[in-house]
């Protein structure tokens, strides 16, 4: 039982602290960073001529299985060869501590959201740039509102992307499982797009977040209701929150995003969705809600906090499953 305490509940423990304290490190090497920029290299050279769709499944799947090969293949060797040695295996458990911080992204969604929303405070045009460091789309146009509901999405759906669905894979597969989950999140958000330049070379990389991302997403949302209705006492029962959510969640161009984002409408009694512009064109997405109203600094506390107590719902959860 203490070696299952140290090699698998204390790296969790320990990583998820550290995000907790720090957030992503700003002026230290980023595992991220570097998936980012192998993404970035393979693109360039193989995104053109013929045979795009074939050239990207292959990419995404060779990078997903070789980051879990690597990562696997690592960690089994230095649990040979450290396995009499107290001391180095604790250098171990705190490698799997750094890869699992590197993995977790609560601590920075939460504080990127709480600048936007201080950002706009100060002007819109301040509140249109800080959001557009954490969405996807073209913020030149939005309004106000328009500004603090995008941060207020992105906040619901990367929860699920940043925190509950890489502990999810940590569960089932451990490190190297949440290290290979974050290469097939990343290059998600890099190619996964459905314009001109990404459609084909993209395509399955965006399939296999959606596969990924299926079962956490749904998880993440039933939380949320769960931690909202126990927390901040909100009226109505759990199931009929979790009916709006059946409701709404599968009306978003994604599988799997409009969940967590419909979570979140449904205890803010509020709407999300609607046409939004990537790269200059209009994507006309269903609305998730129907209560148009504006969106204030009490509804950033209500959802800062109600995914707070999502993240430590879903570490203790976790934490308890894998002790079993």
């Amino acid at each position: 039982m203490e070696k299952h305490i140290i090699d698998i509940l204390l790296p969790l423990v320990i990583g998820w602290l550290l995000d907790l304290a720090f957030g992503d490190p700003q002026k230290l090497p980023h595992l991220v960073v570097y998936m980012g920029k192998w993404i970035a290299f393979f693109e360039k050279h193989l995104n053109k001529g013929r045979h795009r769709l074939l050239k990207g499944a292959l990419f995404s799947t060779a990078s997903t299985i070789a980051v879990f090969a690597i990562c696997q293949g690592v960690l089994e060797l230095l649990a040979v060869l450290v396995a009499d040695n107290t001391t180095l295996r604790i250098a171990v458990v705190l490698l799997k501590s750094i890869l699992v911080f590197f993995c977790l992204a609560g601590h920075t969604l939460r504080r990127e959201v709480e600048m936007v929303f201080m950002a706009v405070d100060i002007s819109l045009a301040n509140g249109r740039k800080q959001v557009a460091r954490i969405v996807g789309r073209d913020t030149n146009e939005l309004s106000a509102n328009e500004v603090r509901t995008a941060a207020l999405e992105t906040l619901a759906e990367n929860l699920s992307d940043g925190v509950v669905a890489p502990v999810f894979w940590y569960a089932l597969l451990g490190v190297p499982g949440m290290v290979a989950y974050k290469m097939v999140n990343t290059m998600d958000s890099m190619i996964g797009y459905q314009n001109a330049r990404f459609k084909k070379f993209g395509c399955w990389a965006a399939h296999t977040d959606d596969v990924a991302n299926f079962l956490p997403a749904r998880l993440t949302a039933l939380l949320m209701v769960v931690v909202s209705h126990i927390s901040i006492n909100k009226r109505g029962s759990v199931p009929h929150m979790w009916k709006f959510v059946r409701s709404y969640g599968p009306r978003h161009a994604s599988p799997n995003s409009g969940w967590p984002e419909a979570a979140l409408a449904g205890i803010l009694n509020c709407r999300f969705g609607g046409p939004h512009k990537y790269f200059g064109q209009v994507f006309d997405k269903p609305y998730i809600g129907n209560n148009l109203r504006e969106l204030g600094n009490s509804d950033l506390l209500t959802s800062i906090g109600v995914c707070f107590r999502t993240e430590l719902a879903c570490i203790v959860i976790t934490l308890s499953f894998l002790a079993l």
